[in-house]
């Protein structure tokens, strides 16, 4: 397993678009790997974006799939979107929801959630699964609000062609679409697919952006990013995003809403808070997920 962060100066042919870069840390979840992009060294969060994790692709064998146990959250929303396959979220609030492709699930921690990830009931054949999991962090005077859980069909969210390119927005608004899914604070998020040779234009709409490669290679500005690769623009710039193959990119951003702590997935203004939460998962006190006994005790470190 990998375990680097990799944030690249951009050349000087580049620095009118790219402000960095950055490679994923592989993190093995037991079943399957992830990718993560944020938080790195030099970049903490993008916009609201805190967190963002790239699953799969993976394949797994008959009986087999994602087991994530019950763990809690405070001060975020968690979004779950999935390119490929399906995950059954259950949370302490009693929410049993089955997510699947082009779906989102909007969970918010607020002042404290549990919830599990696990395979669907049905994975007597063999099943697959990709996608993205963010979090974004809540504007301080929400960081203690009720928690909540919202589930978005994939009919729901907005897509249109452009240029050849298929632009799906998944939380805020963009190219004129807007999505339904809740926000907290000015969010852009869409999924971009681009077959080979064909060329999107990201539009300055929001004072921060990032894009994600997902699948494929892609150019921006003067240089070519490959799969797994972060790419953090400068503002107030457009940047267009030429496919040298078939891609998959997802771009993220927003307003920045000040800076965060983080401490396992516990997200807070205020490190007082993260100490609490601590306290308060270690002697079991922030709930239970009905139906799932098992939980993820508290890290030692």
């Amino acid at each position: 397993m990998s375990s680097r962060v990799e944030d690249d100066t951009p050349s000087a042919a580049e620095n009118s678009v790219v402000e960095l870069t950055i490679e994923p840390r592989v993190r093995s979840l037991g079943e399957f790997d992830v990718r993560r992009v944020l938080p790195a060294a030099k970049r903490r969060m993008v916009g609201p974006f805190v967190f963002l994790d790239h699953m799969g692709p993976a394949e797994f064998p008959p009986n087999h799939g994602i087991a994530v146990r019950p763990h809690p959250h405070i001060g975020l929303a968690t979004i779950t979107y999935l390119f490929e396959g399906e995950i059954m979220h259950r949370d302490s609030l009693g929410y049993r929801q089955l997510i699947q492709a082009g779906a989102v699930n909007l969970m918010t921690a607020g002042r404290g959630i549990v919830h599990s990830e696990r395979a669907s009931d049905d994975i007597a054949v063999t099943s697959k699964l990709h996608g993205i999991q963010s979090w974004i962090a809540l504007p301080l005077e929400l960081e203690e609000m009720e928690p909540s859980f919202l589930h978005y069909p994939a009919a729901s969210l907005p897509e249109q062609q452009l240029d050849g390119c298929t632009v799906r927005v998944i939380m805020g608004s963009a190219y004129g679409l807007q999505s339904p899914v809740l926000t907290y604070s000015p969010t852009l998020y869409f999924e971009a697919t681009l077959p080979a040779g064909t060329e999107l234009t990201l539009l300055d709409e929001a004072p921060e952006r990032a894009v994600y490669i997902a699948a494929g290679r892609a150019t921006l500005g003067e240089h070519v990013y490959g799969e797994g690769t972060l790419v953090v623009l400068r503002p107030g710039t457009a940047a267009p995003l030429r496919a040298d193959i078939d891609t998959r990119a997802i771009v993220v951003g927003g307003a920045s809403i000040g800076p965060r702590h983080i401490w396992w997935n516990f997200v807070s203004s205020s490190e007082a808070r993260i100490e609490r939460a601590k306290r308060d998962w270690a002697e079991m006190r922030m709930g239970r997920v009905p139906g799932d006994d098992e939980f993820i005790p508290l890290p030692n470190n």
